[in-house]
C-alpha cells in the first residue's frame, strides 16, 4: 500500500493554503487540533442561530436574535469616547436603536448613512425601557441580502479565532472537497438514507435548522459512521492477523476439568459453563484464540481462566498465566494451588524476585515440561524463559493492554492462545471500541453462596460512631479496609491523607492493630503491609487506592471509603468489590463530605442501590463521558472528531460486523470498495492499519 492517495492531498495541505488563514490564525487554530483543512473539515458546528428574515422586532419576546430590514434615522454620537454611539433605526411597524460602544462616528456614517435601508441582525434585548441591538453581527445593504445566512452554523472557538474566521475558513475548505470513491455497503446507505461523503460535509457545515446539528441527521450520521468504520477496520485488520498466524488445535480429554469439579462445593454457573464452551471452541480450532473474558468482581473468572489452562495440559502441553504485579501473582498462585493439586498437576510461581540457582531451576523444569502451569508477571517474557509446548496465556488485565501491545504479544510468533481477562465491566459501546478486535465471553451471575454487600452513605461528622463500631468488629475478629481519598493531583497530598488517618486510627485502636499501604512505598515494603493484613496479623489497613487492584482477604468484610464523593463510580465498585469475599456478610460505608454535589450524590446513590458492575458501568458512562471514564491517557479509547461513542453504540455495532464483513470478503482490501475503504484510513489517519495492510 503506497503512499497516501493524490486525491487527499489539498486536504493535506497547509493551513494557509486556504482563503483568509494566515500565519497567525494556523497558529491559534493549532489549539482546537486544527492543523490542516481536513482537521478544519471534520470540526462541524456546535450549534446554530436563526437569522431567518422578521419584519419587525415589536412583538418577539427579547432578549433575541432577529433579523429585520430598517431605514437608518438620526446618528447621536457619545460625549466620551468609551460611551455608547446610538443610531435610531425604523422597522416596518416601531422604532428602535442600534448601539456601538468605543465606536468612530465618521466610519459609521459611512456604514450607516441616514436615510438609507439596511439589513441588521443581531441581539436584540430592552434596557430602560429603549428596545435596543448592541453591536450588530450583521449589517449590509439590501443587494447583498443573502450574505446573511437563514441558518447561521455556530463553530468552537479559542483565543484569536472568530465565527466569521471559521465559516469563512471552512468554507474555503469544503472547496478543495475530492470525488471519493464510496466505502459504505450500498445497502446499508440506501437503507439509512445517507448522502455520499461530499454532500455529507457540505450539508453538515451548512444546516438549515436545528435538526440538521443532531447527530442522528443523515449527514452527521454518515460522517460518523465513517470514523467508526475506519477505526473498526483497523481493529478487524488486527484480528484478521492475529488469526492469520496459524493456530494450534488444542483438544482436551475432560479428565483434569472433571477433577477439579468434582472437589468444588459449588457447580459452575450458567455464564461460566457457556464462557468456557466458547473459549474450549476456540482453542480446538485451526486459527488463534483471540478472547475476552469479561466479569464483574466476584463472577468467578480466574475457574474459567484455569479450566481454559487445563485443556492446553490435557492435550499434552503448558499453560501461564500473566498478571501486571507481583502480590497479583502471588495471590493466582494461592488461588490455583489447591485446584491444580486437585488435579495433580505442577503449578509454579515465576517473578522477577526469583535469582541464581533457583531461577535455573524453574527455568529447566519448563524447558522439559515438569512444569505444566506457570503463573507469572511479565518476566515470563524475557529471552531465557523457554517452555516445552506453551499452548495458552492468560493475560489478567489490569494495565489495561491497548491495542498495539495484544499486537506485540500475538507477534511473539508462538502459535499461543490468548485469553484477556478484564474485572471491569465495560459498557457495550466502549468494550466495540476498545477490544473490537477481540471475541468477548461475558460472565454476568454470580456464583451461588456470595453474600450481597450492604452499602451505606455515611456524613463525614460521624466518623466517631463509624470508629467506635469498627472497635467492636475488630474485637469480634473481623477485618477492615480504610480507603483515603485521592486529595489533588499531587502524590504528597495523598501521602499525607493516609499518613494522618493512619496515626489517628492507631492512636485509638493500637499500635498492632492498623497497618498502612500506599503508592509512594517501596514495594518490599508495600508487600509486608498487604501480607500481615492477609495473614491477621493487622485488623485494620488504610490504604489509597493502590488495593482497588484483585487483593483477596475472605476475613476483610468492611471497607470504609473517605470521601466517597471524590471517586468515580466504576472505582468506587472495584474497592467495594474487596470485601464480600468470604461466607460473611458484609459493609461497605460511603463516608462523603457535607454537602454533597448533585453528582457526587448521584454516584453514590446509583453504588446504594445496585451491585450489578454493568449497570453501574452504564450509569457512569452516562454521567462522566467516555475519555474520563478510562482516563484519556492510558485509556486505548480513539478520539473521535464527529462520532460520539457514548451516544452512537448501535452505531459502532453496525460499523463492526460491517468491518468484518468487508475483510472476510476482501482480506487485502484489492476489490474497488475495499480501495475505497483504504482511502477512508487514510483519510482518518488510521496509519496502524495502513501498516497492518503492509504488512498483511
Amino acid at each position: 500500500m503506497s503512499g497516501r492517495p493524490e486525491a487527499l492531498f489539498p486536504l493535506f495541505a497547509d493551513l494557509t493554503s486556504l482563503a483568509g488563514v494566515g500565519p497567525r490564525i494556523a497558529e491559534n487554530m493549532a489549539h482546537l487540533a486544527i492543523t490542516k483543512p481536513r482537521d478544519l473539515l471534520f470540526t462541524l458546528p456546535h450549534s446554530g442561530i436563526d437569522r431567518s428574515r422578521q419584519s419587525s422586532v415589536n412583538s418577539a419576546a427579547l432578549p433575541r436574535i432577529i433579523t429585520v430590514g430598517v431605514e437608518i434615522g438620526k446618528h447621536a454620537p457619545s460625549r466620551t469616547k468609551a460611551g455608547a454611539y446610538r443610531i435610531t433605526v425604523t422597522d416596518a411597524e416601531t422604532s428602535f436603536q442600534l448601539v456601538y460602544f468605543h465606536a468612530r462616528g465618521d466610519y459609521l456614517l459611512r456604514l450607516l448613512p441616514p436615510g438609507s435601508r439596511r439589513i441588521v441582525s443581531g441581539k436584540v434585548e430592552q434596557f430602560d425601557g429603549v428596545t435596543q441591538m448592541v453591536h450588530p453581527d450583521h449589517t449590509v445593504s439590501e443587494d447583498d441580502a443573502a450574505e446573511i445566512p437563514s441558518f447561521e452554523p455556530v463553530y468552537p472557538l479559542t483565543a484569536g479565532v472568530t465565527q466569521k474566521t471559521m465559516a469563512k475558513a471552512s468554507k474555503a475548505a469544503l472547496t478543495q472537497l475530492p470525488e471519493l470513491p464510496e466505502w459504505i455497503d450500498p445497502g446499508q446507505k440506501t437503507k439509512q438514507g445517507w448522502p455520499d461523503w461530499v454532500n455529507a460535509l457540505r450539508q453538515a457545515h451548512t444546516p438549515e435548522a436545528m435538526a440538521d446539528l443532531a447527530a442522528h441527521s443523515p449527514a452527521r450520521q454518515r460522517l460518523a459512521y465513517d470514523e467508526f468504520m475506519a477505526h473498526q477496520i483497523t481493529l478487524a485488520l488486527a484480528r484478521a492477523n492475529l488469526r492469520r498466524t496459524k493456530g494450534r488445535a488444542t483438544q482436551g480429554n475432560g479428565t483434569l476439568q472433571h477433577q477439579v469439579l468434582n472437589q468444588l462445593p459449588y457447580s459452575p454457573t450458567g455464564a461460566q459453563t457457556r464462557a468456557l464452551q466458547e473459549i474450549t471452541e476456540d482453542m480446538a480450532g485451526g486459527q488463534k484464540m483471540n478472547r475476552l473474558l469479561q466479569g464483574d468482581v466476584g463472577s468467578g473468572k480466574t475457574l474459567v481462566a484455569f479450566m481454559a489452562l487445563l485443556v492446553a495440559v490435557e492435550a499434552g502441553g503448558q499453560g501461564v498465566m500473566m498478571a501486571p504485579t507481583e502480590i497479583l501473582a502471588r495471590q493466582h498462585l494461592e488461588a490455583l494451588q489447591p485446584l491444580a493439586t486437585s488435579a495433580g498437576i505442577t503449578l509454579q510461581l515465576l517473578t522477577g524476585r526469583d535469582k541464581g540457582r533457583d531461577r535455573q531451576a524453574k527455568l529447566a523444569a519448563l524447558q522439559n515440561g515438569d512444569i505444566q502451569l506457570l503463573v507469572g508477571t511479565h518476566a515470563v517474557f524475557q529471552k531465557d524463559v523457554v517452555f516445552a509446548d506453551l499452548r495458552i496465556a492468560v493475560v489478567d488485565e489490569q494495565h489495561r493492554f491497548g491495542v498495539r501491545q495484544r499486537l506485540e504479544l500475538g507477534q511473539k510468533g508462538q502459535s499461543v492462545d490468548v485469553l484477556v481477562m478484564t474485572a471491569t465491566p465495560i459498557p457495550r459501546s466502549l468494550a466495540l471500541a476498545q477490544y473490537g478486535d477481540m471475541d468477548v465471553s461475558v460472565l454476568d451471575e454470580k456464583p451461588p453462596g456470595r453474600k450481597p454487600i450492604a452499602t451505606a452513605m455515611i456524613s463525614a461528622g460521624r466518623i466517631d460512631e463509624v470508629v467506635e463500631k469498627l472497635r467492636n468488629a475488630i474485637a469480634q475478629g473481623r477485618q477492615i479496609y480504610w480507603v483515603c481519598p485521592l486529595v489533588e493531583e499531587s502524590e504528597l497530598s495523598d501521602l499525607t491523607a493516609a499518613e494522618d488517618r493512619f496515626k489517628r486510627l492507631r492512636a485509638v485502636l493500637g499500635d498492632d492493630t492498623v497497618g498502612l499501604v500506599h503508592g509512594q512505598m517501596p514495594t518490599a515494603d508495600k508487600d509486608q503491609a498487604m501480607r500481615r493484613f492477609q495473614t491477621g496479623e493487622t485488623s485494620l489497613l488504610v490504604a489509597t487506592t493502590v488495593i482497588e487492584v484483585g487483593v483477596n482477604v475472605p476475613n476483610a468484610t468492611i471497607m470504609v471509603i473517605e470521601r466517597a464523593e471524590s471517586f468515580g463510580l466504576a472505582q468506587l465498585h472495584q474497592l467495594r468489590g474487596r470485601v464480600g469475599r468470604g461466607d460473611q456478610h458484609s459493609t461497605c460505608l460511603l463516608m462523603y463530605q457535607s454537602p454533597l454535589s448533585k453528582s457526587g450524590r448521584k454516584r453514590l446513590t446509583v453504588l446504594r442501590e445496585t451491585e450489578d458492575g454493568f449497570q453501574i458501568a452504564e450509569a457512569d458512562l452516562k454521567m462522566r463521558g467516555a475519555g474520563d471514564l478510562i482516563g484519556t491517557a492510558q485509556s486505548g479509547l480513539p478520539r473521535f472528531r464527529i462520532a460520539d461513542i457514548e451516544g452512537q453504540a448501535d452505531l459502532m455495532a453496525v460499523a463492526q460486523s460491517d468491518a468484518r464483513k468487508l475483510l472476510a470478503d476482501d482480506p487485502h482490501l484489492e476489490s474497488d470498495r475495499g480501495r475505497a475503504a483504504r482511502t477512508l484510513l487514510w483519510l482518518t489517519e488510521q496509519d496502524q492499519a495502513i501498516r497492518l495492510i503492509t504488512v498483511g
